[in-house]
């Protein structure tokens, strides 16, 4: 499913317009990414939880020529699945 398949069901779900589904989708997104942006923990009762973890510098080995390389410390998003998704 892509972004427009999910507005198209969230439009006859909700019976609401496309360009309505699509604003509150939109919005649902920002909302979201902006939460992460500040480091805040996102969580949707029966859906899931995303975050923001660090993960720490460390040393990797290029496969190509086996140099060590060094692997700059970032920042990434996870999503843990609440129990109840998907049965």
């Amino acid at each position: 499913m892509n972004k427009t398949d999910l507005i198209n069901e969230i439009a006859a779900k909700a019976d609401l317009s496309k360009a309505a589904a699509k604003a509150a989708l939109d919005a649902t997104l920002e909302s979201i990414e902006q939460a992460l942006a500040n480091d805040d923990k996102v969580q949707l009762i029966g859906f899931g939880t995303f975050s923001v973890q660090e993960k720490e510098a460390r040393t990797g080995i290029n496969p190509r020529t086996k140099e060590k390389i060094q692997i700059a410390a970032r920042k990434v998003v996870k999503f843990k699945p609440a129990a109840e998704l998907g049965k």
